[in-house]
């Protein structure tokens, strides 16, 4: 009875959305496209969505989509125990030749065993032998650090999804269509495409301390060290969401990616180096394909780890309005915002602007490489005052390295000033836009200078955001919000952890998510991975992953943020100093 209404409710919301693919299965290589976390959260991923476009592109391949169960939705599963099904077809997971999950985040990780439970699946991988599907993952965190995952996968597809998904569907389906073994299909991935990585094929061994001793492959033919899959410029196509639903994020717009990666070289920021080089779609192209795929009343969402460095996004933005259609831009950086695309920003009906400061003293800016000059910002906050009608959301990072009190107070007095300066011009006009803080624990993130440092204590950044929230609602006319610092610490295990940490995630799935008792219960000392600082010599758990940036440019990094000292943008034509772009 629970799958037959299971059944009704996908295809129920099957029929709200637009854009979905359904293929018969005959022939065809069949993939279930996973999101760890619930319908609403996984559509809203543009790269989930542009990955599910790219498999059904393929004629011989068959792609579906599964997301974690929701309340209601997971009641029915339990009561009935009946295996996950896809949304498309509403067959079980485990008639797929391949389970394929986008990882966007590490707080997602415990769903991937819940998820994998509900299919009927052994949750490790070298459990799974025989008929079972195999199980992959790809996605921004398998080059940042798959390891506290690893024996969850057969294997990871590392990299950008572009230069390497057609050989790897090609060498699946073969091996589906010859009946070749599992270990088989795993061993000639390894060995034939670099940016596969297939954790069953490598060893770690540890020192006394618990560091890693050493991180190697076990057979013969497998690089050292796995490459992450890049997307050259002149081959990254303009990448978009293909389905529309009204329980999405994001659910009156098309998200429209205007470039990926960037080059500002903000220390802090995992994106901004595994994404190396950025890379820009021309606005020419864009415009032809807004022109030719665009309807009269579509709302673009245009995105982009440095959407304010896309050239001519102020004219773009004009050419949508011509079109007769709107947009709305995700965060902007202060030193490149105008009155002419905030008046177009408002005109397109978007009534928020996003700007990130990250720290409240220059001289915190200059450590973490923001390079945005205090008279920068305000000038910025005038203008969105100056166009009227619009609010202003600001985030600010705390816990960031070599931060101080006068750096917390700093954020306090750069929130007053921006708010004279919105009262200032706004209250004229009669109406002045609301000021909203967002504050966030900075947590490490491997292949950044700051992969070395540690979590802040929970406690103290507790205090922080105490004294904040204390200080803030004394001035007034300002709404600030915080994450939870116990979230910190555990994403920060899962970011800078290595496969042991995976026995964690499998107590944490054991005791019902409980993150408190399994932590309490395991073997290892948690802390061990968050609070203590990284030697420089010694292996990470994420170096077998090969990025082409040099370490040594991101202990130099490192050093130079201890300096006060920051680092010029990127310029792909004329600089190697990362290692990711070739001399000439």
């Amino acid at each position: 009875m629970a799958s037959e209404h299971v059944i009704s409710l996908y295809r129920k919301r099957l029929g709200s959305e637009r854009g979905w693919v359904k293929k018969d299965w005959g022939g065809r290589l069949r993939i279930a496209l996973v999101y760890p976390n619930v319908y609403r959260v996984g559509m809203s991923s543009l790269g989930f969505q542009w990955v599910y476009h790219l498999f059904n592109s393929r004629e011989d391949v068959v792609a579906e989509r599964a997301f974690l169960p929701d309340g209601h939705e997971m009641s029915l599963y339990r009561k009935a125990g009946n295996p996950l099904l896809s949304l498309e077809s509403q067959r079980p997971l485990k008639e797929f030749h391949l389970i394929a999950f986008s990882l966007s985040f590490e707080n997602d990780y415990p769903n991937i065993l819940t998820i994998l439970e509900l299919a009927g699946l052994p949750l490790e991988a070298a459990k799974r032998r025989g008929a079972y599907p195999l199980v992959a993952a790809g996605g921004i965190l398998t080059f940042l650090n798959p390891e506290p995952v690893s024996q969850f996968f057969d294997f990871f597809i590392v990299g950008e999804a572009e230069p390497q998904l057609d050989a790897i569907v090609d060498m699946l389906y073969e091996g589906v269509e010859a009946g070749a073994s599992r270990d088989d299909i795993l061993l000639s991935l390894a060995r034939n495409i670099p940016s596969v990585y297939v954790p069953q094929f490598y060893e770690v061994s540890y020192a006394k301390d618990g560091t890693i001793e050493e991180f190697r492959p076990n057979g013969e033919g497998l690089a050292r060290r796995v490459k992450v899959a890049r997307c050259p410029p002149d081959h990254l196509a303009i990448a978009r969401s293909t389905i529309q639903s009204p329980d999405s994020e994001f659910s009156d717009m098309v998200l429209l990616e205007l470039g990926r990666g960037c080059g500002r070289g903000c220390r802090f920021c995992a994106a901004g180096f595994a994404y190396r080089p950025p890379r820009f779609q021309k606005e020419t192209r864009v415009r032809e394909f807004i022109k030719q795929e665009g309807v009269k009343g579509t709302r673009w969402g245009l995105v982009s780890s440095a959407l304010s460095d896309f050239s001519h996004l102020e004219e773009l933005g004009s050419f949508i309005l011509e079109q007769g259609c709107s947009f709305s831009v995700s965060s902007l950086r202060a030193d490149s915002i105008s009155t002419d695309l905030l008046s177009g920003i408002k005109e397109a009906g978007q009534r928020t602007v996003t700007l990130a400061p990250e720290a409240g003293s220059e001289r915190l800016r200059q450590v973490i490489n923001k390079k945005l000059k205090r008279s920068e910002i305000l000038e910025a906050v005038s203008s969105v005052a100056e166009v009227g009608d619009l609010h202003l959301r600001l985030y600010f990072l705390i816990g960031l390295p070599t931060e101080t009190r006068e750096d917390i107070e700093a954020i306090l007095e750069l929130a007053k000033a921006i708010k004279h300066n919105m009262v200032k011009i706004g209250a004229p006009r009669g109406k002045v836009g609301r000021i909203k803080l967002s504050v966030n624990c900075f947590v490490p993130k491997p292949f950044t200078p700051f992969q070395w440092t540690p979590l802040e204590q929970v406690e103290d950044l507790k205090e922080k955001q105490k004294w904040l929230k204390k200080m803030i609602s004394k001035e007034g006319g300002i709404h600030i919000s915080f994450d939870v610092p116990k979230w910190a610490y555990i994403q920060t295990l899962l970011s800078m952890g290595d496969r042991r940490v995976g026995r964690i995630l499998s107590l944490v799935h054991s005791y019902g998510g409980d993150w408190k008792k399994a932590l309490k219960h395991s073997d290892l000392n948690p802390d061990f991975f968050v609070y203590r600082p990284k030697g420089m010599g010694e292996i990470l758990p994420w170096e077998f992953l090969d990025h082409g940036i040099k370490k040594d440019f991101l202990i130099k990094e490192y050093n130079k943020a201890l300096a006060n000292k920051s680092t010029p943008a990127c310029n792909p034509e004329k600089c190697t100093a990362c290692g990711v772009c070739p001399v000439g």
